[in-house]
């Protein structure tokens, strides 16, 4: 039946950019406008049942000279095959947007909403995209690279 990655890349030829398993862990790279029917068959379709969203986060591959600039980096995981699969997609800088997750996952919401404050990758279709763990008022993503480090914010008083 071969490894699960190559079943994606069987399944989606025309999607599926990169795949490998190094150290065990296997991973396909997706073009981004495939990603929500991909997703959905990785989740619904009984060959994959990835019924569990573990992780989604982001890396900035800026000081790397990665182009397109971020991926997004999914962790699925199936309770009944006992088998996981990492899922990113390449985003450019200037044109940081995902389709959100939540449609298929409620946990997404929680995970989009962190990788949105610390990036500044906008999820399309997210319900509440917000920040989660930075105060309102504060300005930019602290996780990207060019994010200076001694940058000063805003002071917030108590809310009245």
């Amino acid at each position: 039946m071969g490894n699960l990655h190559d079943r994606v890349k069987e399944r989606w030829p025309h999607a599926v950019l990169e795949l490998h398993d190094d150290r065990g862990d296997e991973t396909v790279v997706l073009m981004r406008d495939d990603f929500t029917v991909i997703m959905k068959a990785l989740k619904e379709d009984p060959e994959f049942d990835f019924q569990m969203l573990m992780d989604l986060t982001a890396v900035d591959g800026k000081d790397l000279g990665w182009k397109p600039r971020f991926e997004v980096v999914y962790h699925l995981y199936s309770l009944s095959k006992n088998h996981r699969l990492r899922v990113k997609v390449r985003v450019n800088e200037r044109d940081a947007l995902m389709p959100t997750a939540t449609t298929l996952w409620a946990i997404a919401d929680w995970f989009e909403r962190e990788v949105w404050d610390m990036f500044g990758i906008r999820f399309e279709g997210h319900p509440d995209l917000r920040r989660i763990l930075m105060y309102d008022e504060f300005v930019g993503h602290p996780l990207r690279k060019d994010y200076p480090h001694n940058k000063r914010q805003p002071l917030i008083g108590p809310k009245n």
